[in-house]
């Protein structure tokens, strides 16, 4: 018989895989929630989930630096690293040794019905082992610091079902060590990249959160709009430049320019340099910390660290109950 877990506050989990620069999707889908979330009354633990890239990428050193590039976002858009357990997935050896033993469990006709793999499979990603077992991965860091709540995309709800499905397996089986963890839908945020899909890198259609100058001025410009002629109405409704706008945008705003669509005498042009001058303002102290931080690396460094050693605590606590239940070494 296993001791019962010692109680803790409601734990909260999220990560990102570091697989290139981060843009607005990330930003209004996870980030902003997660920077938010450090005010309830609750732990939350984030973390940069650099085995999960590895299915993805394969240059040694544009991961590490894609790494660190995660972090200097995190911290420069708010994530205070003394309200939030904030640390790289590789820094918890504990991670892969839980995802070990409950790979044993898993089900393979459980891991087969995953959609995700699937359709990373038919873009043409590699149809590796680690893909495959990616949900158990996946799992195994929900799992190892207990966590209560992960807040998640419609697209990963179904990884946080099969999460459920593994806890209830290892209970049922071994005694009572994980609570089974409920997701919540981050806020619907519609994010259209440059070409009016879902931005994301996948898709190559991105604005990069902290790009500036050119690059950013070119992405901007670059989103694509229909032929109507300058002088022609327009609906906003129809208009990526005017989705992207009203994120950044008051109500009030958001009336005033859909006016000027709808009235004509309005090109996309100007429409994107309004855009151009959102996103600029938005993000302008948030870019001046990140530059000041990464000029600091050891200070990035020393909180990766802080963030490291208190998720490693917590997951030796729950290795150490795992392990006993299991008939491993106590």
């Amino acid at each position: 018989m296993t001791s019962k877990p010692s109680p803790v506050r409601k734990r909260i989990l999220s990560g990102v895989q570091p697989s290139g620069k981060l843009h607005l999707g990330n930003y209004f889908g996870a980030v902003r929630q997660h920077v938010a979330l450090t005010a309830e009354d609750a732990e939350c633990f984030y973390f940069i989930a650099d085995y999960h890239a590895l299915t993805t990428v394969h240059d040694p050193a544009a991961l590490r630096q894609n790494v660190i590039d995660v972090a200097l976002d995190y911290f420069a858009l708010g994530l205070d690293p003394d309200k939030a357990v904030f640390f790289r997935q590789s820094d918890l050896p504990q991670v892969c040794e839980l995802a070990w033993i409950l790979s044993t469990l898993a089900p393979m006709g459980l891991l087969e019905r995953a959609v995700s793999y699937k359709e990373k499979v038919d873009r043409g990603l590699e149809s590796s082992v680690g893909l495959f077992t990616y949900p158990v991965l996946m799992a195994a860091d929900i799992l190892i610091c207990r966590s209560n709540l992960v807040p998640v995309g419609r697209d990963q709800v179904q990884h946080l079902e099969m999460c459920r499905d593994i806890a209830v397996k290892f209970n049922l089986r071994y005694g009572e060590v994980f609570p089974l963890p409920e997701y919540r839908l981050t806020k619907e945020s519609k994010v259209p990249g440059t070409d009016g899909q879902k931005m994301s890198k996948s898709y190559g259609n991105t604005i990069d959160i902290f790009a500036e100058g050119k690059a950013l001025k070119k992405a901007v410009m670059g989103i694509v709009t229909d032929s109507t002629p300058l002088e022609a109405p327009k609906d906003p409704a129809t208009c990526h430049v005017f989705a992207l706008h009203s994120l950044f945008a008051s109500a009030e705003e958001q009336e005033a320019l859909a006016s000027r669509y709808r009235a004509g005498g309005m090109g996309y042009g100007a429409a994107k340099s309004e855009l151009l001058g959102k996103i600029d303002e938005h993000f302008a102290a948030a870019r001046q910390r990140r530059r000041e931080l990464a000029a600091d690396p050891e200070r990035v460094e020393r909180w990766l660290v802080q963030g490291a050693e208190k998720a490693r605590a917590a997951a030796e606590e729950t290795m150490r109950l795992v392990r006993s239940a299991v008939g491993l070494r106590p």
